[in-house]
Order: C-alpha cells, then sequence, then structure tokens
C-alpha cells in the first residue's frame, strides 16, 4: 500500500467500521413487500428493457451493499494488519485517537502538544504503516526459523 491509501484508510477508518457495522446490521432482515404480483396484476404488460421482479431487483441491490462491506473490510484489515509496526508509545496513542475518529486538534489538544506536531506524527505514522517491511528487521528469516534457531541453541 502506498502512502496516499494508508492516508485515506486512516482518514476514514471510523466511518468505514461504522458502516460494517451498520451495513451487516440491515442486511440480516429478508426485506419486505418482496412478493411477486398475482392475479390481474400478474397478467398485465410488464415495462419492457427492465426486469420488474422485486425480488431479483432486491437481490441485485443486496449484492451491490455486500460487495460494498467487502471492500471495507479489506481496507480495514490491511490497516490494521500494520498496526503492530508502531511501537512508539505516542505514535501509538495518537493512532489510537485517529482510528477513533478523533481530529487533530482535538488530539494535540488531549495530548498537550501543538496541531503541527500531531501532524508530524501522522506523517511518522502513516511511513511506518506504508512500508514494505514485515516486521523481520531486514532479515529474510521467518518466525518458523527463528523458532527451530532458538531450539538448536537450547
Amino acid at each position: 500500500m502506498n502512502k496516499k491509501e494508508i492516508e485515506n484508510i486512516l482518514k476514514n477508518y471510523r466511518w468505514m467500521m461504522n458502516s460494517i457495522e451498520v451495513l451487516r446490521e440491515s442486511l440480516k432482515d429478508a426485506g419486505e413487500g418482496m412478493t411477486a404480483q398475482y392475479g390481474v396484476e400478474a397478467s398485465l404488460p410488464k415495462p419492457e428493457g427492465t426486469t420488474s421482479d422485486p425480488v431479483y431487483k432486491e437481490t441485485v441491490r443486496r449484492a451491490k451493499r455486500f460487495n460494498k462491506i467487502k471492500i471495507y473490510e479489506e481496507k480495514v484489515r490491511m490497516l490494521q494488519e500494520r498496526i503492530n509496526r508502531i511501537t512508539d508509545e505516542r505514535e501509538s496513542e495518537v493512532l489510537y485517537w485517529l482510528l477513533e475518529g478523533k481530529s487533530y486538534r482535538w488530539i494535540a489538544q488531549h495530548m498537550e502538544l501543538s496541531y503541527s506536531h500531531i501532524k508530524r506524527i501522522r506523517d511518522s505514522l502513516i511511513d511506518q504503516l506504508s512500508s514494505e517491511s514485515n516486521g523481520t528487521n531486514g532479515t529474510k528469516e521467518t518466525d518458523e526459523t527463528n523458532f527451530t534457531n532458538l531450539k538448536s541453541v537450547v
């Protein structure tokens, strides 16, 4: 992920999480008014070029919402998988409040820092979160290799 993507996810994290929650809840219901017409209405001509089946239309609408949830979840998951890269306490605190949707000014006042200092910390967070390192300090060893080496020492 590049820095611009990380910055956008940080900015939009809170509302994406809220949207995921609300959309999941709203899609639990099967929908109402979804029965097809019957009787005299069923024999009347249907408009051409579109599907007049309300169940089909509802299914299409819900499929679009499920896809939107999936997109939000992917973005949120990408950020959540990278949060462990932040080790500094001050940066962790700023990140927490950013993810809670607080403004830079609110965070600055809360932490008794300047607005510009919070923006510098945010820039540092974005640099760390967008870096491609996987937490192995530049080595290509995996955790399994490290564990094997540790066992051979003992």
